[in-house]
């Protein structure tokens, strides 16, 4: 292994680049599984993927068999989607403050084992309370996102954090849509082999989630290291490799810290990587573009860290943002088959179909999140920090705009088209989208020597407006366009209102 200067700009997808100031990568390896940097970031999306294979099992299956199988009303199939958001929101509350004190990647794994324990116990509900408790505790795995956030941040550079922040967060998002379509297989699979519906669905959260929360929590572990500098509780040596001297003494200790097995100690916790990884340390920064994020690092949180975090409005700004689009996103995920199924008319299409078409939103995922972290770290080497906010500002309000218009089209048409409907979604999805990815590319800048408990409390928030939003469509069944421009007025409203909160220059 060699260590050697690079002066490259860009995303590169190869090449491991190492900042000697933390020992975060400053480039995107993505494409190559031979540096601890690729490995923990795809461990970290895949993680928070899994997590949705349970947590939105019930959504593609509630409108139809499960309702009919456990005699459910439309007003509590709506208290259950409340009731698995209101967990959610608790968990990540509790998950930022064991991140800062013990690393994400453990944090993942145990997340995942938990919620695979009432996960494989999801056919023991046989009525509306067996429903909402099974749904409650599933939705411990929501906490997933906060250690997915929290570990690619560690690992990657301000320059990039932002894209890999949102390719891990839109990725694992996009295991929304992915549950619509393996859950659904997954059942109409199990009725062809001669299940009964009561049957089917049950078998099918013990054949897919389980095993899947399992082996992912199993390679987290096996895989994953906790920080680039090797154990978690190391982590404050990476920064005093930055104040060790020239750039020739930042290549030597950058070596040692990614030095093999066999060079240091066979503990895989205490390698800071692979025997063959390619190693570019960068030369020293613009001193411009110096910022808090460079040398900051988590620490365990204090009641005094607690109450300064919260009483900070830079802290709401992510936070409150994240209300419109992922809490818009929850409640799309929850209630867009029924809103297309109470839309058909014709009766022409059911709960597969209806199923296939709602799982459109998660999928978008993929694509729209990453290109909103791409943009916001592009607004950032141009404009700073500000960039970033003004731009998912901009693309919030513009979410919000479309959902009036998709929620007014609803309301003064009889028989409103599903294809323009579908459209105005994908339109709608791809604002949201990109504003959530530009989202997760300014957490990092919030609070960074608390970014675990940052990101749980950005978490948080997003669940709570799912379940803002989930009361919105629960209370407001029909017309459904109501549900829609009302969502679409708070998004506005509260992205108007954030543009006051200022934030650092870098």
């Amino acid at each position: 292994m060699a260590a050697r200067t690079s002066t490259s700009r860009g995303i590169n997808l190869w090449e491991v680049v190492i900042n000697p100031t933390n020992l975060k990568c400053s480039s995107l390896p993505l494409l190559s599984l031979r540096n601890q940097y690729s490995i923990n970031f795809h461990l970290a999306w895949v993680g928070f993927f899994v997590a949705f294979l349970s947590w939105f099992a019930f959504s593609p299956l509630i409108p139809d068999v499960i309702k009919k199988d456990l005699k459910l009303t439309s007003e509590q199939v709506g208290n259950s989607n409340v009731v698995s958001l209101c967990a959610t929101l608790g968990v990540r509350l509790i998950v930022g403050p064991l991140v800062d004190r013990y690393g994400p990647r453990k944090v993942m794994a145990g997340l995942l084992v938990i919620g695979a324990i009432p996960s494989g116990l999801a056919g023991t509900a046989h009525s509306a309370m067996g429903l909402y408790l099974v749904r409650f505790f599933i939705g411990i795995l929501g906490g997933t996102f906060v250690t997915c956030q929290a570990w690619t941040t560690a690992f990657f550079d301000k320059n990039v954090v932002g894209t890999a922040n949102a390719l891990a967060g839109g990725w694992g998002d996009a295991g929304g849509g992915v549950t619509f379509v393996i859950m659904m297989a997954l059942y109409n699979g199990l009725l062809s082999s001669g299940l009964m519906p009561s049957v089917a669905w049950r078998a099918a959260f013990v054949i897919v989630p389980v095993p899947c929360l399992l082996l992912a929590a199993t390679a987290i572990m096996v895989f994953g290291t906790d920080h680039p500098a090797g154990k978690w509780s190391d982590r404050h040596k990476a920064i005093a490799h930055g104040h060790a001297g020239p750039e020739s003494d930042h290549a030597s200790e950058v070596e040692k810290a990614y030095a093999t097995p066999d060079e240091t100690t066979d503990d895989p916790e205490k390698k800071g990587g692979l025997a063959d990884i390619q190693v570019t340390v960068e030369p020293v920064q613009d001193l411009n573009m110096v910022s808090e994020l460079d040398h900051a690092v988590n620490e365990p949180l204090t009641l005094r860290l607690a109450l300064k975090v919260a009483s900070t409005p830079l802290t709401w700004l992510p936070a409150l943002a994240y209300i419109t689009t992922f809490g818009f996103e929850l409640a799309m995920d929850a209630n867009l088959a029924g809103v297309f199924l109470s839309l058909d008319k014709s009766k022409s299409i059911g709960q597969t179909q209806a199923g296939y078409m709602a799982c459109i939103f998660g999928f978008m995922n993929f694509f729209t999140c990453p290109f909103g972290g791409y943009l916001g770290d592009l607004a950032y080497r141009r404009w700073g920090v500000p960039g970033k906010k003004y731009l998912m500002i901009s693309l919030g309000i513009a979410q919000g705009l479309l959902a009036i218009g998709l929620g007014m089209y609803i309301d003064n048409h009889q028989d409103p088209s599903l294809a323009v409907v579908i459209v105005m979604i994908a339109i709608v999805a791809t604002t949201g989208e990109a504003s959530k990815g530009v989202d997760f590319s300014l957490v990092p800048h919030c609070n960074p020597c608390s970014n675990g408990f940052m990101s749980g409390i950005v978490g948080a928030t997003g669940n709570l407006g799912g379940v803002i939003n989930a009361l919105i469509f629960r209370f407001q069944p029909a017309p459904v366009g109501r549900a829609f421009w009302m969502t679409g007025i708070i998004a506005v409203g509260i992205n108007l209102l954030i543009t006051t909160i200022r934030v650092p220059r870098v």
